[in-house]
């Protein structure tokens, strides 16, 4: 047994598991059972956990320096001072006194305001019970003055901890009599329970009123007093409590199973023990070397293109007539030839999926921004666009018609039919009409490809925001299929082109179309052949509905993989990205879809109704199109990895953390030191951020699966964030805190997950958790892979960058895109 606590936590088997989630009612137990001693917890060192819990809990009780849960259930974590809460006073005594004819001499507020004039706003039923233990529940006056609530503040942010506890004994003592009975416990679970939007049932309250009577009430007298509840507090939330049935053996099995995985990773750490600190160049260089040379290399060549095109033109006759006009369109029209072939390539998802297989290629090509890159290839077609189409319509076809008819004759005679057209008669021409439809379609287009209305952003006016959405940008996405045949008619037709030869449009879409309808020949075909069954759908709060599918015999992928998915039902033709949840190993494919959009509105209700009329089950038909690769799949290229989901972006991790645990159960290498033989990561982390307690639910399964898979080796450590719940120490959540300790010993599960997983209150603490990955795992390279919203997208690559350089260890981070 290793007895140093540094040496604990450097080695791997010490590794600590943490959260998973699911509902309250599941798996509770009657509260008078024996509980288990801490050596059947999932954490093979104690000190690592409990050390964990204190710094989670900071048992310190808080009243009002904990910030405040916003309307998106973030917490604010910025405290308040005097000054604010006499500022908010001011406001409120204002206004009121302005309703009234007759004012007072002494401003007022009415007692309802307390919980905002202190920062408790989105806590008002918690604050009123506050106000009421603060006044003293006899004082029926509910009228506050500025000196009563200084004095109530000035308890409030008291630092003695004995004068808090009074206060959180009075809110649960609701008689008055200085006893907290297990009914008290219950109201006051039930009141933070509502506070942090868990949605607890009675009897549940009940339950873990009993468990905390059960603890406290050492003498069995039914009920507790003040210094019970002091001291339930100071040792629930230690690691004195959580130590005491601690037994520090552990088994030789156990040992034996970790020493392979320990020795492997220790002797990766020690390849990198001479690894020094990266300057911040050398960092950016490193991490964005395969994106510069693309990018650079595309503007390369279009900036070479339009020079070879503006000096072609220059030297024609036309170049009389029309000028640098005419130089600059044409120089435009052919970066527009190279990039309307070029945008075809990054949806081409099978040959991408293809190629990133290919290590030579893989490695020096950034596969996982190729939906970037498409983006970014699509500025390029505007701003040809505005070049292009603009000089032309604005300048070149108005210099045509206004042109001195001798010249006009040497230079177009023979185009116009030896008539010089009029500005409406130009227009009319195949060139400029098929010109201006494209304009048209593609406006249309990209203006609904953009962000705002793809997402029915609620800064739209309401009439735009009722015609956008998911839908309206795949369907309009298809006029670009009109747009290329226009295209080719369009470049058929030219004023100043007569030479076939000189007509190249058809050479710059030939192979990219070919490709692309291949693609889409080749999808269609698959998915006919794919042919899968739904074997069974759940339903999940916040409207996330889980199909669990047959999987196709031909059907094999690798772990982070996604696919898309057809309902015919809600739409014949809209196919929809999901991120396989299941493993690879698994006999059946699963994916979960949540309802952000009107398609995923439509096939949940679809398949609710269905389990709602229907006791056979006979579920509506899907069809599978994939599997595809993604930013995942790259966690086999590191020793250590750190997967953050936030909300159901957790998708594509779970089928990783399964093929992770899978590969545990193999049976280890002889060759330890042969470190090239170890495929995949020595170590995971996962880093679930969500709102709902009731999201927790969604993984369960997969969670305990993972769990059981890694009881063994501990490589995993899973990591919840619940963001409606006040941080850990906050008067609010300090019961859900003390019930979180207690259940953890008796049964070595969390409470709020029901799984072998910590649940932790707020939201995390990035730059924390980055400097413990820094300190644990020095001179390795880490990937961190990412899945949700661009804002902690940038924060996570923000402080992937700080710690790369001012640390030996290495991040490099990826974001899912699809």
């Amino acid at each position: 047994m290793v007895k140093d606590k540094k040496e604990k936590i450097d080695l791997l088997s010490s590794s600590h598991s943490s959260s998973t989630s699911s509902s309250y009612g599941c798996e509770i137990g009657d509260p008078s059972s024996s509980s288990s001693s801490l050596s059947s917890l999932p954490y093979s060192d104690v000190d690592d956990i409990v050390e964990k819990l204190n710094d989670d809990a900071q048992c310190r009780l808080r009243f009002v320096d904990a910030g405040e849960v916003d309307s998106l259930g973030e917490v604010d974590n910025g405290g308040m001072h005097w000054k604010e809460v006499e500022q908010r006073f001011d406001r409120i005594a204002f206004f009121a006194s302005h309703g009234h004819d007759d004012h007072e001499s002494v401003p007022t507020i009415d007692a309802s305001h307390f919980g905002y004039c202190i920062g408790m706003q989105q806590s008002a039923q918690f604050a009123d019970e506050l106000v009421q233990v603060l006044k003293g529940r006899k004082n029926h006056t509910t009228r506050l003055t500025k000196r009563e609530l200084h004095g109530y503040w000035r308890r409030l942010a008291n630092p003695s901890h004995d004068s808090l506890i009074q206060i959180l004994f009075d809110m649960c003592d609701k008689d008055m009599d200085g006893r907290i009975t297990k009914e008290d416990l219950k109201q006051m679970i039930m009141l933070s329970s509502c506070t942090n939007k868990m949605g607890m049932k009675q009897e549940e309250a009940e339950h873990f009123g009993s468990m905390i009577m059960q603890e406290a009430d050492t003498q069995q007298k039914g009920y507790i007093e003040v210094y019970e509840l002091k001291d339930l507090l100071k040792t629930v939330l230690t690691k004195e409590y959580l130590s005491k049935e601690q037994k520090l053996t552990e088994s030789s099995s156990s040992t034996t199973s970790t020493s392979n995985n320990h020795q492997d990773y220790m002797h990766r750490q020690q390849q990198h023990n001479n690894a020094t600190i990266k300057s911040m160049p050398e960092i950016l260089i490193r991490t964005y070397w395969r994106r510069a040379w693309v990018v650079t290399l595309w503007l390369v060549i279009c900036i070479s293109l339009f020079t070879w095109k503006f000096i072609q033109y220059k030297h024609r006759a036309a170049f009389q007539v029309m000028g640098y006009c005419l130089s600059t369109a044409k120089g435009a029209a052919e970066t527009l030839k190279l990039n309307m072939a070029l945008i075809l390539l990054p949806v081409c998802r099978n040959l991408v999926t293809w190629l990133r297989r290919t290590p030579r290629v893989s490695n020096i090509v950034p596969f996982n921004d190729t939906i970037n890159f498409h983006k970014l290839i699509a500025g390029g077609i505007v701003i040809g666009v505005i070049l292009h189409g603009g000089t032309h319509l604005a300048c070149d076809l108005p210099r045509i018609t206004a042109s001195n008819p001798l010249v006009f004759q040497r230079t177009f005679g023979s185009t116009f039919g030896n008539q010089q057209p009029s500005y409406l008669q130009v227009l009319c021409t195949t060139e400029v009409s098929t010109g201006i439809a494209m304009l048209i379609l593609m406006s249309i287009a990209f203006s609904l490809a953009t962000r705002m209305p793809r997402r029915q952003s609620p800064s739209l006016p309401q009439p735009i925001r009722s015609v956008t959405g998911y839908n309206t940008f795949w369907y309009s996405h298809h006029l670009l299929v009109v747009v290329y045949i226009l295209l080719i008619i369009h470049s058929m037709f030219l004023f100043l082109v007569t030479s076939f030869a000189e007509k190249t449009t058809w050479m710059y879409l030939a192979i990219p179309m070919l490709l692309y309808s291949g693609e889409r020949i080749y999808r269609s075909i698959r998915s006919e052949i794919h042919e899968v069954n739904v074997l069974q759908a759940n339903m999940y709060p916040g409207k996330v509905l889980h199909l669990k599918l047959s999987k196709p015999t031909t059907f094999t992928y690798s772990s982070g993989m996604y696919t898309f998915i057809k309902c015919p039902q809600v739409s014949p033709l809209e196919w929809h990205p999901f991120s396989l949840t299941s493993g690879p190993n698994d006999n059946h494919l699963s994916i979960h879809v949540r309802t952000l959009g009107d398609w995923s509105y439509q096939i949940h209700n679809l398949f609710h109704e269905q389990a709602m009329m229907s006791k056979s089950f006979d579920y509506p038909k899907v069809y599978i199109d994939g599997p595809y690769g993604a930013a995942s799949q790259d966690h086999v290229k590191y020793e250590v990895v750190v997967l953050v989901g936030l909300g159901i972006g957790v998708t594509p991790f779970i089928s990783v953390l399964k093929d992770i645990g899978d590969r545990l159960q193999k049976p280890p290498s002889n060759h330890v030191n042969d470190v090239d033989s170890i495929e995949g990561p020595l170590k995971a982390y996962l880093y679930w951020v969500t709102r709902e307690h009731g999201s927790l639910g969604w993984f369960k399964d997969a969670m305990n699966e993972i769990s059981q898979n890694n009881q063994k080796q501990k490589v995993i450590e899973m990591h919840n964030f619940l963001t409606s719940v006040y941080q850990s120490g906050d008067a609010r959540s300090i019961l859900l805190s003390i019930i979180q300790a207690l259940y953890l010993v008796k049964s070595g599960l969390d409470v709020f997950s029901q799984t072998q997983a910590q649940t932790h209150f707020s939201r995390p603490n990035w730059f924390k958790i980055f400097s413990n990955l820094a300190r644990r795992h020095t001179g390795l390279r880490i990937g961190v892979f990412y899945c949700g919203s661009m804002k902690l997208a940038r924060e996570l690559e923000g402080l992937c960058t700080k710690f790369s350089t001012k640390t030996t260890t290495r991040f490099v981070f990826h974001k899912e895109n699809y």
